[in-house]
Protein backbone atom coordinates (compact mmCIF):
# COMPACT_ATOMS: atom_id res chain seq x y z
CA UNK A 1 0.00 0.00 0.00
CA UNK A 2 1.47 3.86 -0.89
CA UNK A 3 0.19 6.32 1.37
CA UNK A 4 0.20 9.76 -0.41
CA UNK A 5 -1.54 11.99 1.89
CA UNK A 6 -3.90 11.85 5.03
CA UNK A 7 -5.84 13.84 6.58
CA UNK A 8 -7.25 13.95 10.56
CA UNK A 9 -10.76 12.33 9.17
CA UNK A 10 -8.98 9.32 7.39
CA UNK A 11 -10.19 6.17 8.96
CA UNK A 12 -6.39 5.19 9.84
CA UNK A 13 -5.66 8.29 11.87
CA UNK A 14 -6.08 8.19 15.06
CA UNK A 15 -5.22 6.01 18.24
CA UNK A 16 -4.60 1.60 17.98
CA UNK A 17 -7.93 0.04 17.63
CA UNK A 18 -8.42 -3.83 17.98
CA UNK A 19 -10.30 -5.57 15.32
CA UNK A 20 -11.73 -8.27 17.40
CA UNK A 21 -13.68 -5.71 19.79
CA UNK A 22 -15.41 -2.85 18.26
CA UNK A 23 -15.19 0.26 20.16
CA UNK A 24 -18.30 1.47 22.03
CA UNK A 25 -19.98 4.28 20.27
CA UNK A 26 -19.34 7.86 22.02
CA UNK A 27 -22.32 9.65 23.55
CA UNK A 28 -20.43 12.87 24.52
CA UNK A 29 -22.81 15.22 25.17
CA UNK A 30 -20.50 18.12 23.97
CA UNK A 31 -20.50 16.83 20.39
CA UNK A 32 -24.27 16.58 20.24
CA UNK A 33 -24.31 20.25 22.11
CA UNK A 34 -21.93 22.08 19.69
CA UNK A 35 -22.41 21.88 16.03
CA UNK A 36 -19.58 23.19 13.95
CA UNK A 37 -19.75 26.75 13.15
CA UNK A 38 -18.83 27.34 8.91
CA UNK A 39 -18.24 31.43 7.97
CA UNK A 40 -20.86 32.50 5.74
CA UNK A 41 -19.76 32.04 1.82
CA UNK A 42 -17.43 29.05 2.54
CA UNK A 43 -18.56 25.55 1.83
CA UNK A 44 -18.15 22.29 4.18
CA UNK A 45 -14.86 20.87 3.58
CA UNK A 46 -15.91 17.73 4.45
CA UNK A 47 -18.47 17.67 1.82
CA UNK A 48 -15.89 17.17 -1.42
CA UNK A 49 -12.26 16.63 -1.33
CA UNK A 50 -10.43 14.81 -3.95
CA UNK A 51 -9.92 11.28 -4.16
CA UNK A 52 -6.73 11.88 -5.35
CA UNK A 53 -4.56 11.47 -2.18
CA UNK A 54 -6.87 8.94 -0.49
CA UNK A 55 -6.29 5.81 -2.29
CA UNK A 56 -5.70 3.05 0.44
CA UNK A 57 -4.18 -0.66 -0.63
CA UNK A 58 -6.08 -3.78 -0.27
CA UNK A 59 -5.85 -5.75 2.68
CA UNK A 60 -4.60 -9.51 2.36
CA UNK A 61 -7.20 -11.99 3.92
CA UNK A 62 -5.92 -14.80 4.26
CA UNK A 63 -5.84 -16.34 7.77
CA UNK A 64 -1.98 -16.32 8.44
CA UNK A 65 -1.62 -13.24 7.31
CA UNK A 66 -4.27 -11.73 9.74
CA UNK A 67 -3.23 -14.07 12.54
CA UNK A 68 0.05 -11.74 12.10
CA UNK A 69 -2.09 -8.70 11.99
CA UNK A 70 -3.91 -9.21 15.30
CA UNK A 71 -0.68 -9.83 16.57
CA UNK A 72 1.36 -6.69 15.39
CA UNK A 73 0.17 -2.86 15.52
CA UNK A 74 -1.35 -1.74 11.98
CA UNK A 75 0.75 0.36 9.64
CA UNK A 76 0.48 4.23 10.36
CA UNK A 77 1.20 6.47 7.58
CA UNK A 78 3.16 9.78 8.68
CA UNK A 79 0.91 12.54 9.28
CA UNK A 80 1.16 15.65 7.52
CA UNK A 81 1.86 19.20 8.90
CA UNK A 82 -1.34 21.36 9.36
CA UNK A 83 0.86 24.19 7.57
CA UNK A 84 0.03 21.85 4.13
CA UNK A 85 -3.26 20.48 5.12
CA UNK A 86 -5.25 22.50 3.26
CA UNK A 87 -3.60 22.15 -0.22
CA UNK A 88 -4.35 19.09 -0.37
CA UNK A 89 -8.18 20.22 -1.31
CA UNK A 90 -9.71 22.70 -2.76
CA UNK A 91 -12.37 25.29 -0.93
CA UNK A 92 -14.63 26.23 -4.01
CA UNK A 93 -15.99 23.50 -7.08
CA UNK A 94 -15.82 24.83 -10.59
CA UNK A 95 -19.39 25.11 -10.07
CA UNK A 96 -18.66 28.10 -7.84
CA UNK A 97 -15.90 29.12 -10.30
CA UNK A 98 -18.10 29.70 -13.48
CA UNK A 99 -20.76 31.57 -11.56
CA UNK A 100 -18.42 34.02 -9.79
CA UNK A 101 -17.10 34.91 -13.18
CA UNK A 102 -20.41 35.12 -14.74
CA UNK A 103 -21.04 37.33 -12.04
CA UNK A 104 -17.99 39.65 -12.54
CA UNK A 105 -19.28 39.91 -15.95
CA UNK A 106 -22.60 40.70 -15.44
CA UNK A 107 -21.18 43.20 -13.15
CA UNK A 108 -19.08 44.32 -15.44
CA UNK A 109 -21.67 44.99 -18.06
CA UNK A 110 -23.82 46.87 -16.16
CA UNK A 111 -21.29 49.44 -14.75
CA UNK A 112 -20.46 49.81 -18.46
CA UNK A 113 -24.06 50.36 -19.25
CA UNK A 114 -24.74 52.70 -16.53
CA UNK A 115 -21.60 54.87 -17.39
CA UNK A 116 -22.76 55.07 -21.49
CA UNK A 117 -25.91 56.38 -20.29
CA UNK A 118 -24.40 58.58 -17.34
CA UNK A 119 -22.69 60.09 -20.59
CA UNK A 120 -25.06 60.29 -22.99
CA UNK A 121 -27.12 61.60 -20.16
CA UNK A 122 -24.11 64.57 -19.71
CA UNK A 123 -23.77 65.27 -22.99
CA UNK A 124 -27.30 66.20 -23.33
CA UNK A 125 -27.06 68.36 -20.28
CA UNK A 126 -24.53 70.22 -21.01
CA UNK A 127 -25.94 70.94 -24.35
CA UNK A 128 -29.65 71.57 -22.77
CA UNK A 129 -27.75 74.05 -20.24
CA UNK A 130 -25.35 75.53 -22.29
CA UNK A 131 -28.36 76.90 -24.73
CA UNK A 132 -30.30 77.84 -21.58
CA UNK A 133 -27.59 79.72 -20.59
CA UNK A 134 -27.47 81.58 -23.82
CA UNK A 135 -31.04 82.01 -24.23
CA UNK A 136 -31.32 83.54 -20.34
CA UNK A 137 -28.82 85.72 -21.22
CA UNK A 138 -30.35 87.06 -24.30
CA UNK A 139 -33.46 87.24 -22.64
CA UNK A 140 -31.74 89.36 -20.14
CA UNK A 141 -30.03 91.67 -22.45
CA UNK A 142 -33.10 92.37 -24.44
CA UNK A 143 -34.92 93.17 -21.07
CA UNK A 144 -31.98 95.88 -20.27
CA UNK A 145 -32.47 97.10 -24.05
CA UNK A 146 -35.97 97.51 -22.94
CA UNK A 147 -35.12 99.19 -20.03
CA UNK A 148 -33.05 101.70 -21.75
CA UNK A 149 -35.67 102.43 -24.13
CA UNK A 150 -38.47 103.01 -20.76
CA UNK A 151 -36.00 104.65 -18.84
CA UNK A 152 -35.18 107.24 -22.08
CA UNK A 153 -38.81 107.66 -22.35
CA UNK A 154 -39.03 108.68 -18.74
CA UNK A 155 -36.01 110.99 -19.10
CA UNK A 156 -37.54 112.97 -22.40
CA UNK A 157 -40.69 113.69 -20.37
CA UNK A 158 -39.24 114.69 -17.17
CA UNK A 159 -36.90 116.76 -19.47
CA UNK A 160 -39.72 118.70 -20.68
CA UNK A 161 -41.85 119.04 -17.61
CA UNK A 162 -38.99 120.73 -15.84
CA UNK A 163 -38.73 122.94 -18.07
CA UNK A 164 -42.56 123.90 -18.67
CA UNK A 165 -42.47 124.27 -14.31
CA UNK A 166 -39.49 126.36 -14.54
CA UNK A 167 -41.19 128.76 -17.04
CA UNK A 168 -44.55 128.43 -14.71
CA UNK A 169 -42.56 129.41 -11.90
CA UNK A 170 -40.74 132.81 -13.72
CA UNK A 171 -44.45 133.58 -14.51
CA UNK A 172 -46.08 133.27 -11.07
CA UNK A 173 -43.17 135.43 -9.65
CA UNK A 174 -43.72 137.67 -12.26
CA UNK A 175 -47.36 137.81 -11.03
CA UNK A 176 -46.23 138.38 -7.46
CA UNK A 177 -44.09 140.88 -7.68
CA UNK A 178 -47.18 143.17 -9.43
CA UNK A 179 -48.92 142.23 -6.42
CA UNK A 180 -46.28 143.28 -4.16
CA UNK A 181 -46.07 146.82 -6.22
CA UNK A 182 -49.94 147.16 -6.37
CA UNK A 183 -49.80 146.43 -2.12
CA UNK A 184 -47.55 149.19 -2.05
CA UNK A 185 -49.33 151.90 -4.03
CA UNK A 186 -52.11 151.29 -2.00
CA UNK A 187 -52.55 154.54 0.84
CA UNK A 188 -54.51 154.86 4.19
CA UNK A 189 -57.40 154.01 4.84
CA UNK A 190 -57.48 150.74 2.41
CA UNK A 191 -53.73 150.36 2.93
CA UNK A 192 -54.83 147.75 5.66
CA UNK A 193 -58.03 146.59 3.68
CA UNK A 194 -56.28 145.79 0.62
CA UNK A 195 -53.63 143.54 2.76
CA UNK A 196 -56.34 141.87 3.85
CA UNK A 197 -57.15 140.94 0.07
CA UNK A 198 -53.74 140.74 -1.21
CA UNK A 199 -52.34 139.13 0.96
CA UNK A 200 -54.37 136.19 0.74
CA UNK A 201 -53.13 135.93 -3.32
CA UNK A 202 -49.44 136.72 -2.20
CA UNK A 203 -50.20 133.93 0.82
CA UNK A 204 -51.25 131.26 -1.92
CA UNK A 205 -48.74 132.28 -4.89
CA UNK A 206 -46.07 131.52 -1.87
CA UNK A 207 -47.44 128.64 -0.95
CA UNK A 208 -47.47 127.30 -4.45
CA UNK A 209 -44.40 128.57 -4.97
CA UNK A 210 -43.06 126.50 -2.54
CA UNK A 211 -45.22 123.53 -3.59
CA UNK A 212 -43.68 124.13 -6.81
CA UNK A 213 -40.16 124.33 -5.74
CA UNK A 214 -40.84 121.10 -3.96
CA UNK A 215 -42.27 119.38 -7.48
CA UNK A 216 -39.36 121.10 -9.20
CA UNK A 217 -37.00 119.44 -6.11
CA UNK A 218 -38.85 115.84 -6.95
CA UNK A 219 -38.44 116.08 -11.01
CA UNK A 220 -35.02 116.95 -10.59
CA UNK A 221 -34.16 113.91 -8.07
CA UNK A 222 -36.41 111.90 -10.24
CA UNK A 223 -34.08 113.06 -13.22
CA UNK A 224 -30.75 112.19 -11.71
CA UNK A 225 -31.94 108.91 -10.34
CA UNK A 226 -32.78 107.98 -14.12
CA UNK A 227 -29.59 109.38 -15.80
CA UNK A 228 -27.65 107.24 -12.75
CA UNK A 229 -29.63 104.44 -13.47
CA UNK A 230 -29.27 104.33 -17.28
CA UNK A 231 -25.59 104.78 -16.97
CA UNK A 232 -25.74 101.44 -14.80
CA UNK A 233 -27.79 99.85 -17.10
CA UNK A 234 -26.28 100.83 -19.85
CA UNK A 235 -22.79 99.73 -18.54
CA UNK A 236 -24.60 96.34 -17.96
CA UNK A 237 -26.28 96.00 -21.42
CA UNK A 238 -22.74 96.30 -22.46
CA UNK A 239 -21.07 93.43 -20.62
CA UNK A 240 -20.05 90.22 -22.49
CA UNK A 241 -18.51 87.19 -21.50
CA UNK A 242 -15.23 88.77 -22.55
CA UNK A 243 -15.75 91.87 -20.85
CA UNK A 244 -13.33 93.50 -18.24
CA UNK A 245 -14.31 93.71 -15.37
CA UNK A 246 -16.63 90.74 -14.72
CA UNK A 247 -16.35 88.80 -11.69
CA UNK A 248 -18.07 86.12 -9.20
CA UNK A 249 -20.21 87.67 -6.56
CA UNK A 250 -21.12 85.19 -4.34
CA UNK A 251 -24.99 85.66 -2.46
CA UNK A 252 -25.43 88.56 -4.84
CA UNK A 253 -29.00 86.76 -6.17
CA UNK A 254 -29.86 86.13 -2.70
CA UNK A 255 -29.68 89.49 -1.83
CA UNK A 256 -33.34 91.47 -2.55
CA UNK A 257 -32.45 95.20 -2.02
CA UNK A 258 -35.07 96.52 -4.69
CA UNK A 259 -37.93 99.01 -3.42
CA UNK A 260 -40.24 98.83 -6.36
CA UNK A 261 -41.39 97.28 -9.51
CA UNK A 262 -41.77 98.31 -12.68
CA UNK A 263 -45.86 99.09 -12.44
CA UNK A 264 -44.35 101.74 -8.93
CA UNK A 265 -41.15 102.72 -10.93
CA UNK A 266 -43.63 104.27 -13.78
CA UNK A 267 -46.42 105.23 -11.87
CA UNK A 268 -43.65 107.18 -8.94
CA UNK A 269 -42.53 109.16 -12.33
CA UNK A 270 -46.07 109.54 -13.66
CA UNK A 271 -47.05 110.92 -10.26
CA UNK A 272 -44.01 113.62 -10.11
CA UNK A 273 -45.29 114.41 -13.58
CA UNK A 274 -48.81 114.41 -12.92
CA UNK A 275 -48.34 116.41 -9.71
CA UNK A 276 -46.09 118.96 -11.43
CA UNK A 277 -49.02 119.34 -14.51
CA UNK A 278 -51.48 120.31 -11.32
CA UNK A 279 -49.35 122.41 -9.76
CA UNK A 280 -48.51 124.78 -12.99
CA UNK A 281 -52.57 124.41 -13.78
CA UNK A 282 -53.22 125.80 -10.15
CA UNK A 283 -50.45 127.92 -10.80
CA UNK A 284 -51.94 129.17 -14.36
CA UNK A 285 -55.55 129.70 -12.71
CA UNK A 286 -53.95 131.75 -10.22
CA UNK A 287 -52.16 134.14 -12.46
CA UNK A 288 -55.55 134.66 -14.21
CA UNK A 289 -57.21 135.23 -10.84
CA UNK A 290 -54.81 137.67 -10.08
CA UNK A 291 -55.24 139.45 -13.54
CA UNK A 292 -58.51 140.25 -13.07
CA UNK A 293 -58.22 141.22 -9.63
CA UNK A 294 -55.48 143.92 -10.24
CA UNK A 295 -57.88 145.13 -13.24
CA UNK A 296 -61.18 144.85 -11.15
CA UNK A 297 -59.83 145.77 -7.89
CA UNK A 298 -59.88 149.79 -8.57
CA UNK A 299 -64.02 149.52 -9.53
CA UNK A 300 -64.40 147.81 -6.42
CA UNK A 301 -62.64 149.73 -4.19
CA UNK A 302 -65.30 152.04 -2.65
CA UNK A 303 -68.04 149.01 -1.94
CA UNK A 304 -64.90 146.81 -0.67
CA UNK A 305 -64.57 149.37 1.50
CA UNK A 306 -68.11 149.97 3.18
CA UNK A 307 -68.63 146.87 3.04
CA UNK A 308 -65.13 146.04 4.99
CA UNK A 309 -66.36 148.76 7.35
CA UNK A 310 -69.65 146.82 8.34
CA UNK A 311 -68.28 143.59 8.63
CA UNK A 312 -65.57 144.83 11.13
CA UNK A 313 -67.93 146.35 13.18
CA UNK A 314 -70.48 143.56 12.74
CA UNK A 315 -67.67 140.71 13.52
CA UNK A 316 -66.51 143.14 16.85
CA UNK A 317 -69.50 142.78 18.06
CA UNK A 318 -69.81 139.56 17.88
CA UNK A 319 -66.48 138.56 19.12
CA UNK A 320 -67.40 140.78 21.89
CA UNK A 321 -70.62 139.04 22.26
CA UNK A 322 -69.00 135.37 22.54
CA UNK A 323 -66.00 136.56 24.78
CA UNK A 324 -68.80 137.51 27.25
CA UNK A 325 -70.70 134.02 26.63
CA UNK A 326 -67.13 132.32 27.55
CA UNK A 327 -66.45 134.56 30.30
CA UNK A 328 -70.00 133.34 32.00
CA UNK A 329 -69.06 129.65 31.17
CA UNK A 330 -65.69 129.81 32.75
CA UNK A 331 -66.74 131.31 36.00
CA UNK A 332 -69.60 128.14 36.05
CA UNK A 333 -66.73 125.66 35.39
CA UNK A 334 -64.41 127.69 38.20
CA UNK A 335 -67.65 126.78 40.92
CA UNK A 336 -68.39 123.36 39.18
CA UNK A 337 -64.77 122.63 40.18
CA UNK A 338 -64.75 123.93 43.25
CA UNK A 339 -67.57 122.46 44.76
CA UNK A 340 -66.36 118.74 42.90
CA UNK A 341 -63.15 119.60 44.89
CA UNK A 342 -65.19 119.32 48.15
CA UNK A 343 -66.87 116.36 46.93
CA UNK A 344 -63.97 114.45 46.61
CA UNK A 345 -62.48 115.67 50.07
CA UNK A 346 -66.20 114.47 51.61
CA UNK A 347 -65.73 111.18 49.44
CA UNK A 348 -62.47 110.52 51.05
CA UNK A 349 -63.07 111.86 54.50
CA UNK A 350 -65.99 109.05 54.15
CA UNK A 351 -63.56 105.88 53.30
CA UNK A 352 -61.52 106.91 55.83
CA UNK A 353 -64.24 107.08 58.33
CA UNK A 354 -65.33 103.25 56.91
CA UNK A 355 -61.59 101.72 57.60
CA UNK A 356 -62.06 101.71 61.34
CA UNK A 357 -65.47 100.09 61.63
CA UNK A 358 -63.95 97.45 59.31
CA UNK A 359 -60.63 96.53 61.33
CA UNK A 360 -62.78 96.09 63.94
CA UNK A 361 -65.26 93.72 62.82
CA UNK A 362 -61.90 92.14 61.13
CA UNK A 363 -60.19 91.72 64.47
CA UNK A 364 -63.57 90.40 66.13
CA UNK A 365 -63.59 87.77 63.46
CA UNK A 366 -59.66 86.94 63.93
CA UNK A 367 -60.68 86.96 67.66
CA UNK A 368 -63.15 84.32 67.84
CA UNK A 369 -60.78 81.90 65.43
CA UNK A 370 -59.12 81.40 68.63
CA UNK A 371 -61.90 80.08 70.60
CA UNK A 372 -61.08 76.13 71.76
CA UNK A 373 -62.89 73.18 69.91
CA UNK A 374 -66.64 72.82 69.84
CA UNK A 375 -66.47 76.44 71.55
CA UNK A 376 -65.80 77.29 67.83
CA UNK A 377 -69.27 77.57 66.49
CA UNK A 378 -70.64 79.67 63.64
CA UNK A 379 -73.76 81.23 65.56
CA UNK A 380 -75.63 84.54 65.03
CA UNK A 381 -72.64 86.90 65.96
CA UNK A 382 -70.53 85.22 63.36
CA UNK A 383 -72.71 85.76 60.67
CA UNK A 384 -73.32 88.90 61.67
CA UNK A 385 -69.76 90.08 61.68
CA UNK A 386 -68.95 87.93 58.55
CA UNK A 387 -71.65 89.89 56.84
CA UNK A 388 -70.74 93.37 58.24
CA UNK A 389 -67.13 92.97 56.86
CA UNK A 390 -68.97 92.46 53.48
CA UNK A 391 -70.94 95.09 53.78
CA UNK A 392 -68.04 97.64 54.95
CA UNK A 393 -66.14 96.56 52.00
CA UNK A 394 -68.55 96.69 49.40
CA UNK A 395 -69.26 100.38 50.83
CA UNK A 396 -65.68 101.10 50.52
CA UNK A 397 -65.74 99.63 47.09
CA UNK A 398 -68.78 101.79 45.98
CA UNK A 399 -67.32 104.83 47.96
CA UNK A 400 -63.97 104.66 46.28
CA UNK A 401 -65.48 104.03 42.83
CA UNK A 402 -67.28 107.08 42.98
CA UNK A 403 -64.53 109.15 44.37
CA UNK A 404 -62.80 108.11 40.68
CA UNK A 405 -65.36 109.29 38.95
CA UNK A 406 -65.08 112.32 40.69
CA UNK A 407 -61.73 112.76 40.38
CA UNK A 408 -62.20 112.00 36.41
CA UNK A 409 -64.87 114.80 36.70
CA UNK A 410 -62.40 117.14 38.44
CA UNK A 411 -59.72 116.35 34.95
CA UNK A 412 -62.42 117.13 32.87
CA UNK A 413 -63.43 120.15 34.34
CA UNK A 414 -60.18 121.40 34.58
CA UNK A 415 -59.52 120.73 30.65
CA UNK A 416 -62.62 122.67 29.92
CA UNK A 417 -61.50 125.41 31.95
CA UNK A 418 -58.30 125.22 30.06
CA UNK A 419 -60.29 125.05 26.85
CA UNK A 420 -62.24 128.30 28.04
CA UNK A 421 -59.52 130.25 28.92
CA UNK A 422 -57.23 129.28 25.66
CA UNK A 423 -60.30 130.13 23.23
CA UNK A 424 -60.99 133.61 25.43
CA UNK A 425 -57.75 134.43 25.16
CA UNK A 426 -57.70 134.22 21.24
CA UNK A 427 -60.98 136.01 21.42
CA UNK A 428 -59.20 139.13 23.23
CA UNK A 429 -56.57 139.22 20.45
CA UNK A 430 -58.84 139.32 17.92
CA UNK A 431 -60.91 141.63 19.02
CA UNK A 432 -57.92 143.82 19.75
CA UNK A 433 -56.58 143.42 15.96
CA UNK A 434 -60.16 143.95 15.12
CA UNK A 435 -60.19 147.25 16.79
CA UNK A 436 -56.98 147.90 15.45
CA UNK A 437 -57.65 147.64 12.29
CA UNK A 438 -61.01 149.83 12.11
CA UNK A 439 -58.63 152.69 13.67
CA UNK A 440 -56.06 151.93 10.32
CA UNK A 441 -59.21 152.67 8.48
CA UNK A 442 -59.58 156.33 7.87
CA UNK A 443 -58.76 157.90 4.79
CA UNK A 444 -59.18 156.54 0.95
CA UNK A 445 -56.95 156.62 -2.14
CA UNK A 446 -57.32 159.05 -4.30
CA UNK A 447 -55.15 157.64 -7.70
CA UNK A 448 -54.21 154.05 -6.62
CA UNK A 449 -52.42 152.35 -9.01
CA UNK A 450 -53.20 148.78 -8.14
CA UNK A 451 -52.54 147.15 -11.10
CA UNK A 452 -49.23 146.65 -10.49
CA UNK A 453 -47.30 148.58 -13.17
CA UNK A 454 -45.18 151.68 -12.21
Amino acid sequence: MEFLGTTQTASYCGPKKSYLFPEPVSTSTTQDSYQSYYLPGYRYLNTWRPSLFYRVSAVPTNSDEQGNMRNCAPLRPPTILPSVRSALYARYSPRDWYRANTVQYKGSESCRHWAGRLNEDSLRLMQDKDQLTHQTQDNTGRSLGQRLSDIDFWRSELTYELERLLTETRALETSKRRLECAADEAQRPLKVGKANGWTYRKLSMKLFLSKKLAYKHALERDLSDKNSAHFIDEKCYNLRNTSDGISYYHGVEKIDGTVSVPETWAKFSDDNIRHSQNARANSMKLREETENTLENVSEEMWKQFTDTNLAFTNRIAETADTKNKLQTHLAKTLQEIFQTENTIMLLERAIMAKECPLKVAQTRLEGRTRRPNVELCRDIPQFKLVNEVFTIDDTLQTLKLRLREAQDTLQLLVLNKARLEHDLSVKANSLFIDKKCMDMRKTFPSTPRLVGYT
